[in-house]
């Protein structure tokens, strides 16, 4: 039920990669590795779920996966704050970052209102 067909597929998947690239600069220390985890487990689910959206079986189940997207994008947003005051040399790639993850969670968000509108 492939609806929607935008860069999106690979927009979410350079964004993970970027993520991925992101975390191996970051150093390693006791309060990083969880942030890191993290932040690799939301940047990454963010293009993992949109390939998932765009093989919904309905209109609700769609709705459904792009909401995870949007709240996933969000929840990157969080873990790269986090990051940044943790590790203040890597505050211009965060930020950089955050401002992606931010354009994303607009775009699901937009998605799913349009959706949910129809």
């Amino acid at each position: 039920m492939s609806t929607i067909k935008y860069d999106l597929e690979d927009r979410t998947a350079k964004f993970g990669l970027e993520i991925i690239n992101f975390a191996k600069q970051i150093s390693k220390s006791a309060i990083t590795l969880p942030l890191i985890t993290q932040l690799i487990r939301s940047g990454t689910s963010i293009g993992a779920n949109y390939c998932e959206a765009d093989d919904a079986e309905s209109t609700k189940d769609l709705i459904h996966k792009l909401g995870i997207c949007k709240k996933e994008a969000h929840e990157t947003k969080h873990w790269l704050r986090m990051i940044a005051e943790a590790c203040p040399e890597s505050k211009v790639t965060a930020r950089q970052l955050w401002q992606e993850a931010k354009e994303l969670n607009l775009i699901f968000n937009s998605i799913v209102i349009k959706l949910k509108n129809k």
